[in-house]
């Protein structure tokens, strides 16, 4: 999302009446579970591609 389109989507939330701020909640909370999943998948296609390749990276945390 777009800096300009997260500004205005705020903008929206702030004017909306109660039943419309709920469905913009909803909404967000149904986008993070989304990207939640892509980034997951992303990351097993990541590894799987490094150990057929035979290159593991570990990440340190911290």
């Amino acid at each position: 999302m777009k800096e300009e389109d997260k500004k205005a989507f705020l903008e929206d939330f702030k004017k909306a009446k109660i039943e419309q701020k709920l469905d913009m909640w909803f909404y967000a909370l149904d986008q993070e579970g989304l990207w939640e999943e892509v980034i997951a998948e992303m990351s097993n296609i990541a590894t799987m591609q490094q150990l057929k390749q035979g290159k593991l990276i570990v990440q340190k945390e911290g």
